[in-house]
């Protein structure tokens, strides 16, 4: 028999059951599967709305003046919900407060069973961007005219009921069984309605999909291989002239005059052969993937790949789905594409099969393996990064995530099904090879190489390379961390599992134990090692140490540090003797067998990472290496600082060509900045012009009435960026960036603005506060005009198309503070190497930084946008002028009060809307 469901939203004047009230109640029943009766009422709460709520809903006091109150009203909403299951996206919240007020007015309390809709959601649509109701709504194409009112809401969330009912019922009967074993921690008695859709399901049993194939009791997409397609027959001539090139597009895509020129330049350069290395500098946004990817398609195939290189995983993405699909509907002979990344960011079927051994107490390990039953049924790839809001740092990730193929049993039932063995069949097929600038600087740490060798390599975004290069060299030993893992170990008696899985050979048996003392004594000797350290250098910051304070330690310090060294050689040569036994034994492995190796293997793997940052920590001392301590933290760093000098690694060698592709590879006049920084100072830079009008389509503005930033303290200086924020913000209906550089002001900052801007309606997402960099960055783009408080990273490496941004908001010139240890000691190195660092190093990266913000407004000849800078000194000081060489010279630059830039910024942005009108 068919369920009665009624579906219900209530708006409130806040969050209390026991002092708020309900303003507005929606719902919609459902019956026989159809949306059959809509019911909705404002209601007078006896109580001002808050501004706040009032913004958010569209309520106000005077709307809700001449409504009934809820004692009016109770009696028929108490019949309305009799029979029926309770549906609610966030039941937490609508169920108690409802069945609050109905106790409240006398009637009974709500004791119908309930459903939750945002969990199903986060269950059976792993992949959305987000959970809220509006996000998904606007994914769905569901009508949702009036958020956040009662009615439409109810409306919206009985379709997205409907929507995963009908999802539920098309998994595998075999998932949604697996589903329901996990599901106790569910909402209310949303697990009693899984197993009512799988009665249902096995009453009609539906036909396996032929797209899916179950093994070891797992639902998984059948992964497809294309073979390598070459069309032999008369090869195809590069289309050199704008003639030749319109006749490729089909009318799909407009000929641009800079694209073209660098496509001729990309396939000139890998086709002639005449120089090692190339810069070319060519404006974002002028479609440069498109740029560099259709001449390449031209030249290579999968025994001579082209590698790319970009900054991050996001733009690693937007290549495959995006630019990929767009050129392979133009060319006869299609690229054929795999990404390249870190194991850990794929899911090892083996270790996730285990995982349900587990019986974790915990809801949100619980949530995320349903989630993954159900995103099994849908990837190819097992690429977590498909799971959009998924954080890898939750012990569950960490513990199904890949560990590289060396650790995989030939014998295992989903050997032949392993994500990373088809990443590589997909590898020995494709002549476009997608990595990221970290995965490439890595292959300096590897025993073996992951990427090929090639003719051709293009490092796209390659401005940020000498960074990543030295955040990659930058080794960490967290005592904490490593601390902790070893008394995890020992808590948890895994040595006890691991000498049941190598009894086979009592000689391993004894490695194993003799393994579990060298870490007792590790753990012991790091202990004192740390406590030494904090004795001498107990500052809770930062601290340099030298070689000379090495050398000065204690007799018994330097034992310890003989020892440790001595105990991780050990620890590494046991690994190796374990590492023996797995390969003569592991065909002989079952699933949990193999699950405990791979926990083993995480060990060992580990292991070797900690001697490696301990060795460079304790031995290198040659002048590119700066060595730090920090006692709170219980972290000994090494960094190299020449780790930017590219002839110097392992994969330099492996490319015969490469061409370095960025937007900003000249810094003011500076032609060879970059180049010196790589040790590749011969190498030319091209330079592609801007199609930009900045004239027309930018403004930059320095308030007059500004306040000394380096004479006022923190407070008065982050209360005088909140005033013009929020000032901003009343004029501008929106989306905003706020740039940062110190996370201190940021947090300052967001304080003061929070609830004012909320009561007004606009959400304030602020780093370090809501969640990840890529969270944050997926809300803006879902936003009309949220605020976006970003420091560090946001600077760059990020692509808000220019309808999402249009207003950015500079606090201070972008430079790293010169106290800082790391800063201070590389400033020291580059005047050892005869090298201003201040305006050889400092000057020019803050005016690379400035470059990269505006290049978050301008991306495409229809783009406008508004900087506003609010440092003085780009104006005032000596090196300003560098500053403003660096930024387009038709950019116009103007001081104004505040209130005469908000007018103007007015009409620069909605002049065009009034040509229009």
């Amino acid at each position: 028999m068919k369920k009665n469901y009624a579906v219900v939203d209530i708006e409130t004047t806040g969050t209390d059951p026991k002092t708020d009230r309900i303003i507005q109640f929606g719902c919609v029943l459902i019956e026989e599967g159809r949306i059959v009766t809509h019911f909705s009422t404002d209601i007078n709460p006896d109580q001002n709305i808050p501004a706040q709520i009032q913004t958010l809903t569209g309520i106000s006091n005077q709307r809700i003046r001449k409504a009934p109150y809820f004692e009016d009203v109770a009696q028929t909403i108490s019949n309305l919900l009799a029979d029926t299951i309770f549906v609610a996206h966030n039941i937490h919240f609508d169920y108690p407060f409802l069945s609050n007020e109905l106790e409240r007015c006398g009637m009974p309390p709500l004791t119908i069973p309930g459903i939750d809709t945002v969990e199903l959601a986060q269950v059976f649509m792993p992949t959305s961007l987000s959970f809220r109701l509006r996000d998904l709504a606007e994914e769905l194409n569901l009508v949702h005219e009036n958020p956040h009112q009662a009615d439409s809401d109810a409306d919206v969330t009985a379709q997205l009921l409907l929507y995963l009912e009908s999802k539920i019922k098309e998994l595998p009967i075999i998932t949604l069984k697996k589903i329901i074993g996990a599901a106790d921690q569910m909402a209310f008695q949303t697990k009693e309605y899984l197993q009512d859709c799988l009665v249902e399901m096995q009453a009609d049993p539906r036909p396996l999909s032929k797209d899916l194939v179950i093994i070891h009791g797992l639902a998984l997409r059948k992964k497809n291989v294309p073979l390598f397609s070459e069309n032999y027959f008369g090869t195809k001539a590069y289309p050199r002239s704008r003639k030749a090139k319109e006749k490729v597009y089909h009318n799909e895509l407009d000929f641009r005059k800079e694209q073209a020129r660098l496509m001729n330049l990309v396939y000139d350069f890998f086709n002639k052969k005449d120089d090692k290395n190339v810069l070319v500098e060519a404006a974002t946004g002028i479609g440069k993937t498109l740029g560099y990817l259709l001449p390449m398609s031209f030249l290579a195939t999968p025994e001579k790949p082209l590698v790319v290189s970009t900054v991050s995983l996001l733009l690693q993405e937007q290549i495959l789905n995006h630019d990929l699909p767009l050129i392979n509907r133009l060319l006869d002979h299609p690229l054929q594409a795999v990404v390249m990344k870190s194991s850990r960011h794929y899911i090892d079927l083996e270790r996730f099969y285990q995982s349900f051994e587990k019986q974790s107490e915990q809801k949100q390990y619980t949530f995320y393996q349903m989630a993954v039953l159900v995103w099994l049924t849908q990837t190819e790839t097992g690429d977590f990064d498909e799971l959009n809001m998924t954080s890898l740092k939750h012990a569950f990730w960490h513990e199904v995530a890949h560990l590289g193929t060396h650790t995989l049993n030939p014998k295992s039932p989903f050997f032949s099904v392993d994500f990373i063995r088809h990443r590589q069949e997909k590898l020995a097929q494709s002549n476009l090879i997608v990595t990221n600038h970290a995965y490439l600087a890595q292959e300096d740490q590897r025993k073996f190489p992951q990427l090929p060798k090639s003719p051709y390599l293009i490092i796209d975004e390659a401005h940020h390379l000498n960074r990543v290069l030295e955040k990659i060299s930058t080794q960490q030993f967290n005592l904490l961390a490593v601390q902790r893992a070893f008394h995890q170990l020992q808590d948890n008696q895994k040595f006890a599992d691991w000498q049941v899985l190598v009894q086979k050979d009592q000689q391993t048996v004894h490695v194993l134990e003799i393994l579990q003392d060298v870490l007792q004594e590790l753990d012991e000797d790091l202990t004192d090692f740390y406590q030494i350290f904090k004795e001498e250098y107990p500052a809770e910051e930062d601290r340099l140490i030298t070689k000379e304070m090495i050398d000065q330690l204690s007799l018994a310090g330097e034992q310890v540090l003989q020892r440790i060294g001595r105990l991780y050689q050990d620890a590494l040569t046991l690994g190796e003797q374990l590492q023996t036994y797995f390969t003569i034994y592991k065909e002989t492995f079952g699933i949990k067998e193999q699950a405990e190796w791979g926990n083993l293997q995480a060990l060992l793997d580990n292991l070797a990472q900690q001697q490696t940052a301990f060795e460079l920590f304790s031995e290198r001392w040659d002048a590119r290496y700066i060595h730090w301590f920090n006692a709170k933290r219980k972290t000994f760093q090494v960094q190299d600082l020449e780790a930017s000098l590219i002839r110097e690694t392992t994969w330099y060698e492996r490319y015969q060509q490469i061409l370095y592709l960025g937007g900003t590879l000249k810094i003011g006049s500076d032609r060879h900045y970059f180049a010196k920084r790589w040790g590749i100072p011969e190498t030319a830079l091209k330079i592609i012009s801007s199609p930009y009008d900045y004239a027309e389509q930018a403004r930059l503005y320095l308030p007059t009435n500004s306040i000394s930033i380096q004479s006022t303290s923190p407070d008065h200086y982050a209360q005088y960026v909140a005033n013009v924020v929020q000032k901003m913000a009343e004029k501008q209906q929106r989306p905003i960036l706020v740039l940062f550089t110190s996370h201190d002001i940021l947090n300052r900052v967001y304080q003061r603005v929070r609830v004012p801007l909320l009561n007004q309606g606009r959400e304030v997402l602020a780093q370090g506060i809501g969640g990840s960099r890529e969270k944050l960055l997926k809300r803006f783009l879902l936003s009309k005009d949220a605020l976006l408080f970003g420091a560090d990273s946001f600077w760059e490496g990020i692509d808000l198309p220019g309808e999402i941004l249009q207003i950015l908001i500079v606090t201070r010139l972008p430079f790293e503070n010169p106290q800082r240890l790391q800063v201070k000691a590389r400033n020291d190195f580059l005047a050892s190497e005869g090298i201003n660092p201040f305006f050889q190093e400092a000057v020019p990266h803050a005016a690379l930084r400035l470059r990269q913000a505006l290049g978050r407004l301008i991306r495409s000849e229809k783009d406008k946008g508004v900087m506003l800078l609010l440092d003085q000194r780009f104006i005032t000081a000596k090196y300003g002028e560098k500053l403003r060489k660096a930024l387009p010279k038709e950019l116009p630059i103007k001081q104004l009060p505040l209130e005469e830039i908000l007018a103007e910024t007015d009409q620069f942005l909605n002049s065009d809307k009034s040509v229009e009108n």
